[in-house]
C-alpha cells in the first residue's frame, strides 16, 4: 500500500518511495500484530531512506515517523507496564535517565571519545551546548521539546565527539522522554 506522501519536482531530491513505502507497510504489519516483523520505536527513530530525484518531500515523511513513533512507544510502554508492572517500569526508565545525566555531567571537552586529530566528528562546542541544554532538563525542568531534540544537528569537525556515542545519547533522551509524555 503506498504511503502517498507528497513528492518534490523531478529534478530534486526527496527519499526513495519504495524504501518508504516498504518500511511503513512494514512498521504497519508490526503495529496490526499481522506480520511477524517486529518493528519498535527505536527502529522508526533511527530509519533512513535514500534519495532519489521526484522522491517524497523528506520532511512530510519524517513528521510521519515522528507520529508512528509516539504510537509505537506509547504501545511499548503500555506491554511493558503491563507485563512488568509500573514501578518496574519507571525504575528502568529512572535508570536510563540517570545513565544519561551521569554521562552530561561530564566536564565539557570530555562528554564523548573524541575522534583522532585528522578524523571528523561532531563539533564538540555545539554538542556540549546542545547536552547542557538536555542536562538541564532534566535536572531543572526547563523546556525542551523532543521534536528540538530529534532534529538535532551538529556541524562536523576535526577531533570532534565520535557520532555514534552521541547519536545513542540523544536516541536515549528521545526514549525517556517518549516515556514519560
Amino acid at each position: 500500500m503506498p504511503a502517498n506522501f507528497p513528492t518534490v519536482t523531478r529534478s530534486k531530491l526527496g527519499y526513495d518511495i519504495r524504501e518508504v513505502d516498504a518500511f511503513l507497510a512494514r512498521a504497519r504489519r508490526a503495529y496490526d500484530r499481522s506480520g511477524a516483523e517486529a518493528v519498535t520505536s527505536a527502529d522508526l527513530r533511527r530509519a533512513a531512506f535514500g534519495m532519489e530525484k521526484g522522491g517524497y518531500v523528506t520532511s512530510a515523511v519524517d513528521a510521519a515517523l515522528e507520529r508512528l513513533e509516539d504510537a509505537f512507544a506509547s504501545r511499548e510502554r503500555e506491554a511493558s507496564i503491563r507485563e512488568a508492572g509500573e514501578k518496574t517500569w519507571y525504575k528502568g526508565t529512572r535508570k536510563l535517565a540517570q545513565e544519561i545525566i551521569e554521562r552530561l555531567r561530564r566536564p565539557e571537552g570530555h562528554r564523548f571519545e573524541r575522534m583522532g586529530a585528522l578524523a571528523i566528528g561532531y563539533s564538540v562546542r555545539e554538542v556540549d551546548r546542545f547536552t547542557d541544554r538536555i542536562r538541564s532538563y532534566f535536572e531543572e525542568g526547563t523546556e525542551l521539546g523532543v521534536e528540538e531534540v530529534r532534529s538535532v544537528a551538529f556541524r562536523p569537525s576535526r577531533h570532534g565527539y565520535r557520532e555514534a556515542q552521541v547519536d545513542l545519547l540523544i536516541d536515549g533522551v528521545v526514549e525517556v522522554m517518549l516515556a514519560v509524555r
